[in-house]
């Protein structure tokens, strides 16, 4: 776990529903906290400030806010981006007590042997395909990784493969994410090609969003919801709700 502190200074915010333009044009982001079942906290930020904190904190990284005379821990629950012009336009905090447990998702990455920058299959030519890029886990707040690794050397061959159970994991942290799920697997180039090809008759595209249209259905629902980080002890947790797109980290 990181021991950087990430913090960042909010305003109360009046504006709500699609006058938030207004607000964004001024270069504020509209934000949300919520608050295990408190009245939900409508505040605002700059947006270059709260841009810099999502890629530092992604949605596993605790966040210390100022709101006025309030004061939170906190995770990103969601960031909504604008489909075509990919700019933040709304964030959803959810206040956590550093003494309970909460769901996050933690990116994993390969970890290669030094001075190596790829797996042995990408150095022989094949290609490593990633299935997946998070898992999900359960910790207490300030234990939470900033990412979990796996041994990339493991990938030599073809049909060669890693799975959740192959990740490190601190201690302290829970993996909610099945062991066996499949996290990377080596494929002959000309193999994946031809499979691919074979797919790409099937495929149909998505219409995308109509501009602005994500941004501000996201936030009307991400603020009427008044949803929270579950901790340990609640039943049913559920995976947090994907995020828009993400910019690349810093």
């Amino acid at each position: 776990m990181s021991q950087d502190t990430i913090s960042l200074t909010l305003e109360p915010r009046t504006v709500t529903g699609k006058a938030v333009k207004h607000l964004r044009s001024s270069g504020h982001i509209p934000a949300v906290i919520h608050d295990h079942g408190k009245d939900s906290v409508i505040v605002q930020a700059d947006g270059v400030a709260l841009l810099k904190v999502w890629r530092q904190a992604g949605k596993h990284h605790p966040i210390e806010l100022t709101a006025g005379d309030q004061n939170f821990v906190a995770l990103i629950k969601e960031a909504v981006f604008d489909p075509k012009k990919h700019l933040l336009t709304h964030v959803v905090f959810n206040a956590v007590d550093k003494n309970q447990k909460v769901d996050a998702d933690i990116p994993v990455r390969p970890h290669y042997d030094e001075g190596n920058e790829s797996s042995p299959a990408e150095r022989a030519g094949l290609i490593v395909l990633t299935q997946l890029e998070t898992v999900q886990v359960k910790a207490i707040a300030t234990k939470l990784p900033d990412f979990l690794e796996y041994d990339a050397e493991k990938l030599v061959e073809i049909g060669d493969h890693v799975t959740v159970a192959d990740l490190t994991i601190p201690e302290g942290v829970e993996l909610i994410t099945e062991v066996e799920h499949s996290m990377a697997t080596v494929y002959e180039p000309s193999a994946l090609a031809a499979a691919n090809d074979a797919a790409g008759g099937d495929a149909e595209e998505e219409e995308a969003p109509a501009e602005g249209e994500e941004g501000e259905a996201g936030e009307e629902a991400a603020e009427g919801e008044g949803g929270e980080a579950k901790p340990e002890s609640a039943e049913g947790d559920a995976p947090a709700k994907g995020d828009g797109e993400k910019p690349a980290a810093e």
